[in-house]
């Protein structure tokens, strides 16, 4: 049985907790807090567990395995660095890191001494992603032409991030997960409605070779939550609803046609293409479920996950460059192949 220390019990803490203490090969055995009444509530809902206010007690532990860090990403870096060092697996929440260098120094000790370093992008392991993953690289939508993302509410205003840090990322990891291929610019403008905090609004372009470009806008001055997304390729395309119960993924049939015919050189050369609409079944098995059984699986038997370090880093870097051009008014960031 693998011993897991969830490190962190605010927002996403309690379902790490769950999960790992309902996987068929972890218990929960720890979990660690600076808040005195966060560990009350983890001692009631996991009483077998122990509880720390110090986060190196728990990380030197010799009973733990595994440390989960859901903490602040500013503190990501120092805990991962303590958790790999004193030989534990570490299962790390998103973004990796504040920094690619701080994200390229924990991929290359857990490399070093044989640990698995995990990166929490959930969505990667939600069915409706893994689908259109299938769908991209099984050729369904043809060549992709774009990727149009809105991922807004209102709030959670952070104090240590900015909305492309706590938003983007999800879309940085599905565009890393389904895309055979990674942007070699970025551009993003954003700016900050709140006095002495991080940009709230943003809009990011990301450049891709052969014209596919991504656009995705975060906002947490919203007055509706929307998590939509829509993929268009030259054959098909595809509407992402994650808030829709049943069906989260829509493929149209629809799309233009461009000839070539002389005999059209002086009318219009594109028509259109009105095809069926359907809606796959997809996994409906909780992502956080699927993400904790494959990553003890690789604990148990070796092997990277599907979001290893290196996903982390690719992320960071996007991150990273995003906030750079958006420093500077917008500037395009070339991206390092």
């Amino acid at each position: 049985m693998i011993n897991v220390g969830v490190v962190g019990y605010g927002y996403w803490g309690p379902n790490l907790a769950r999960n790992f203490n309902t996987a068929r090969l972890s218990r929960l055995a720890a979990v660690g807090d600076l808040n005195v009444q966060k560990l009350q509530l983890a001692k009631l809902a996991f009483p077998e567990i122990k509880t720390y206010s110090d986060m190196r007690e728990l990380i030197n532990d010799p009973a733990i395995d595994v440390i989960a860090i859901s903490t602040p990403v500013s503190t990501h870096y120092p805990l991962a660095l303590a958790a790999l060092e004193s030989g534990k697996h570490v299962w790390l929440e998103k973004p990796m890191c504040e920094t690619s260098d701080q994200a390229k120094r924990l991929i290359d000790i857990a490399h070093g001494k044989n640990l698995v370093l995990h990166v929490d992008h959930t969505y990667v392991y939600g069915g409706a992603v893994r689908k259109i993953r299938d769908l991209v690289t099984d050729g369904t939508l043809g060549n992709i032409l774009y990727y149009d993302s809105t991922r807004i509410n209102l709030g959670l205003f952070q104090h240590d991030v900015n909305v492309i840090w706590d938003l983007a990322v999800h879309d940085f990891a599905i565009l890393d997960f389904i895309l055979n291929k990674h942007p070699v610019a970025i551009s993003a403008h954003g700016v900050s409605h709140i006095p002495d905090s991080p940009e709230n609004l943003a809009n990011i372009s990301m450049f891709y070779e052969a014209g596919m470009v991504a656009h995705i806008n975060v906002n947490w001055l919203a007055p509706v939550k929307i998590r939509s997304v829509l993929l268009g390729g030259d054959k098909k395309m595809i509407v992402y609803d994650d808030l829709h119960p049943t069906e989260k993924i829509k493929i149209y049939d629809r799309g233009v046609t461009i000839s070539d015919n002389p005999d059209y050189i002086h009318k219009m050369r594109i028509g259109y293409r009105i095809g069926d609409m359907s809606s796959p079944d997809i996994d409906t098995t909780e992502a956080l479920y699927t993400e904790t059984a494959h990553f003890l699986d690789c604990v148990q038997n070796g092997g990277g996950t599907m979001t290893p370090g290196e996903a982390g880093l690719r992320v960071v870097r996007w991150l990273e460059a995003a906030t750079h051009s958006m420093k500077h008014q917008g500037m395009q960031v070339r991206l390092a192949s």
